[in-house]
């Protein structure tokens, strides 16, 4: 995977909130799964088994309101001396500027393709880039959620070191699950945009019985959709026409994969150290997840992502 030192790093897509502290206490005691609480953390041991990767609607008060971000720092470091949106030298090589990079590669792609395989324009989300914890319009939360899209305020939420914890505690330390875990929280501001995420929080309310059912299918769709990105992002351009990829490689759509294969239900569930129980899977098997990212990565289509459709997933896939 290589990134392109000529392109322009959109800073302006990120929210950097390291240094305002957060806000509120974190999230301890909340439920995992059910009644829009997907993906919530309980316990270290809990986080493992379902805390990671999702669309949070984390029921609680924003605490008032979203933590401060101030972006000067990051600027500098992504940022040309003149303040243009040229990268500075050896920005490429900095984990933020790296990461900004990856979401201005994910948010034009979709300002492409949405038009294209759904007639619907994109709207941007930005990034908030936090540590130990931060207020969202979705509630107060810690590191221990893992990355998340908050819905109601339309942004994506992660402390960047997940990423340490990715590679050491969850065995994907390949940099492709970097973008892999950005173009997966995108793929639920997509959903949000498409009215899914809404249209299946109808279902759940509807049918409890089938709700985590259904929080399995908007994952492994978010997983289709990231792979739906990894196949256009070497074409995905910034705004004077210099890729922002230059090259992705079978490894790196590996890394993907092996990511993907990583953070199912079941093989949390083993890591965990307890049985596998289907009942309470809420992302997808791992076998699932690496199939749904293959899929999109395959067709290079986001339509062909309709995990809802009939049969597409079963209960205990």
């Amino acid at each position: 995977m290589e990134l392109n030192d000529k392109a322009e790093i959109d800073t302006s897509q990120v929210e950097d909130a390291r240094g305002s502290g957060g806000g509120g206490g974190g999230i301890g005691g909340l439920p995992i799964g059910g009644g829009g609480l997907t993906g919530i953390i309980v316990t270290v041991l809990l986080a493992l088994v379902g805390g990671y990767f999702g669309i949070n609607n984390l029921g609680g008060s924003s605490s008032g309101g979203s933590s401060t971000a101030d972006n000067t720092t990051i600027n500098k470091e992504c940022k040309a001396s003149d303040g243009s949106n040229q990268q500075a030298a050896n920005a490429t090589k900095l984990l933020d500027c790296r990461n900004v990079l990856y979401i201005n590669s994910i948010q034009a792609y979709w300002a492409a393709e949405l038009p294209k395989a759904f007639n619907k324009q994109y709207e941007k989300a930005p990034t908030k880039i936090f540590s130990q914890q931060v207020s969202t319009g979705c509630g107060a939360a810690d590191s221990g959620v893992g990355p998340f899209y908050c819905p109601a305020d339309n942004k994506v939420y992660i402390d960047l070191t997940f990423y340490q914890q990715l590679a050491k505690e969850l065995g994907a330390p390949g940099e492709f699950a970097q973008p892999y875990v950005l173009a997966h929280e995108y793929g639920h501001h997509v959903q949000d945009l498409l009215g899914t995420e809404a249209k299946m929080r109808q279902e759940q309310e509807a049918n409890p019985d089938q709700a985590n059912l259904e929080s399995v299918k908007l994952e492994l769709q978010a997983d289709c959709y990231a792979g739906a990105w990894a196949k256009g992002a070497t074409g995905v351009a910034d705004s004077k026409g210099e890729k922002l990829f230059k090259s992705l490689t079978d490894a790196d759509i590996q890394e993907g994969i092996q990511t993907a294969g990583q953070i199912g239900d079941d093989t949390l569930q083993q890591r965990g150290g307890g049985s596998i129980n289907p009942a309470e899977f809420t992302h997808g098997t791992s076998a699932d997840r690496q199939k749904w990212f293959r899929t999109g990565y395959d067709s290079g289509d986001p339509a062909k992502c309709d995990t809802f459709a009939s049969g597409a997933v079963k209960a205990g896939d």
